[in-house]
């Protein structure tokens, strides 16, 4: 099997994203054309500090891009309409903090109950 060689890009644009970085990179086909590729790079952090990216790729040629861009412009445009543009999601606050973090923080000494099983 041949590997896949990614060609010279053409042009570059970068949206940095919280943690994720998306690449819109034009690149040329082995025949002179170009296309499109969409690579989602997301940074993972370990418990010893060190990080890897994972990285998810998409490809679209020429002959698609009328109907993807009206594709993601009605979907985008669902999305705002039905929920609006602010984040309502807790998770992509800077400040969020897992249930099982607030859980763990919520259990102090303080907070059990001493029962007496004599009452019962």
């Amino acid at each position: 099997m041949k590997d896949h060689v990614e060609q010279e890009e053409i042009f570059s644009q970068i949206l940095r994203a919280g943690r994720r970085t998306y690449f819109f990179d034009v690149r040329a086909t082995k025949a002179g054309d170009y296309y499109l590729t969409v690579t989602e790079s997301k940074k993972f952090t370990h418990d010893d500090g060190s990080f890897h990216y994972q990285k998810h790729k998409i490809y679209i040629y020429k002959e698609d891009f009328a109907e993807f861009n009206e594709m993601l412009t009605a979907a985008t445009d669902f999305i705002l309409n039905e929920k609006g543009a602010e984040v309502i999601s807790d998770r992509h606050q800077k400040d969020f903090k897992k249930e099982t973090e607030i859980d763990a923080e919520a259990v102090t000494a303080d907070s059990f109950t001493d029962v007496n099983f004599e009452d019962i």
